[in-house]
């Protein structure tokens, strides 16, 4: 029952940060692209229309990843730089209740990167498949 208790855990806290973070913020800077596009940063040198896209990308694709559990530690990895970007080169200087947000998203990331997606997850039914493909083809010669 423990290790259940622990794969269904996992499923809840993929979902659930993966769908705050696409709908509460990737989603919205697709529908006001325009908008963004005018005054979004440019922390690391990249220009601003590649870091609003890369933006994007992490908090819509990545996050659509997130919650059906595939790429997962591919995912969490784009995931968390994106939050280590928000942190230390756009809201280093800014009281701590703007930097606490990237925080609070950033410390889900670094959980599911270190322990999978579990059980419930594309990962996992992924990985059996590829598994059995593997044995099926060293069992028969």
């Amino acid at each position: 029952m423990e290790q259940k208790n622990k794969h269904l855990a996992l499923l809840i806290l993929r979902v659930s940060i993966g769908c705050l973070m696409l709908f509460g913020h990737g989603l919205p800077k697709i529908q006001n692209y325009a908008a963004y596009s005018q005054g979004f940063p440019d922390p690391i040198g990249l220009g601003v229309e590649f870091s609003l896209i890369m933006a994007i990308f992490t908090e819509v694709v990545l996050s659509a990843f997130l919650v059906v559990g595939l790429l997962t530690r591919f995912s969490t990895l784009g995931l968390a730089f994106t939050m280590l970007v928000a942190i230390f080169a756009v809201h280093l200087n800014d009281p701590w209740n703007k930097i606490e947000f990237a925080v609070l998203y950033l410390v889900p990331y670094v959980v599911l990167f270190v322990s999978g997606a579990g059980r419930y997850s594309l990962d996992a039914k992924l990985y059996r498949k590829l598994n059995s493909a593997v044995l099926e083809k060293l069992v028969k010669p």
